[in-house]
């Protein structure tokens, strides 16, 4: 047999053996589907803070959490993310549409029932992303020395929320208490039964695994 002649039995052996490994992983990632709502969801006990900060990305059931945690006292003020427009926003702003960021529109709602002007801030710039959104909240936060923050989200965006924040505000004497909206009607540990949170988790999983390895995205 000349070099770099493969012999016949080691390709097949070699091909079992990676058959029967991809089998496993298959086993192992059907085995862990129950769970991975569960994992998703992370919450931390609630305690006083200087401000709650509620994440981009949902209609009203963040910022109506945050309403609820303002009018219990946990916090004197309620500080929200803008978001990054779409260019399409961005261009019809450009020419000269009257068209309200979502913090704005949370604002004007949350004055309407009842939460004062002067207790709602909007975070300047827009953040691209949620690690954005904890680059802008350390600055905005040192900048008054700020201890404590309740930051705001969907359930199945806890885990990553947690991970993004902590990161970027690593350092900072500031704490992170991150807290899931009430409002948001997900179970985690039946995440499989509706086709919007088989959505979301099949859009967190990967973005955490991003997070976990520094990507950020």
């Amino acid at each position: 047999m000349s070099v770099g002649t493969t012999r016949p039995g080691f390709t097949s052996t070699l091909a079992r053996r990676l058959l029967q490994l991809e089998l496993i992983l298959l086993i192992l990632c059907a085995a862990c589907v129950p769970f991975a709502g569960r994992l998703l969801s992370v919450e931390d006990p609630l305690e006083r803070a200087d401000a709650i900060f509620v994440l981009a990305g949902s209609r009203v059931e963040r910022w109506l959490e945050a309403r609820d945690l303002f009018n219990e006292r946990y916090a004197p003020l309620i500080l929200l993310s803008p978001g990054q427009p779409t260019e399409v926003e961005s261009g019809l702003v450009r020419q000269g549409v009257n068209l309200p960021n979502e913090a704005e529109v949370a604002r004007d709602a949350l004055t309407t029932l009842g939460v004062p002007a002067d207790r709602i801030g909007i975070l300047e710039g827009f953040p691209d992303n949620t690690a954005d959104e904890g680059e802008h909240l350390r600055s905005y936060a040192l900048s008054r020395k700020w201890r404590a923050v309740i930051v705001v989200t969907s359930k199945l965006h806890t885990r990553r929320a947690a991970l993004a924040m902590r990161r970027a505000l690593d350092g900072a004497p500031i704490r992170i208490v991150i807290r899931s909206t009430r409002y948001d009607d997900t179970d985690p540990a039946r995440w499989w039964q509706r086709r919007r949170t088989i959505r979301e988790v099949m859009t967190e999983l990967p973005k955490l695994v991003a997070y976990a390895l520094g990507l950020g995205a």
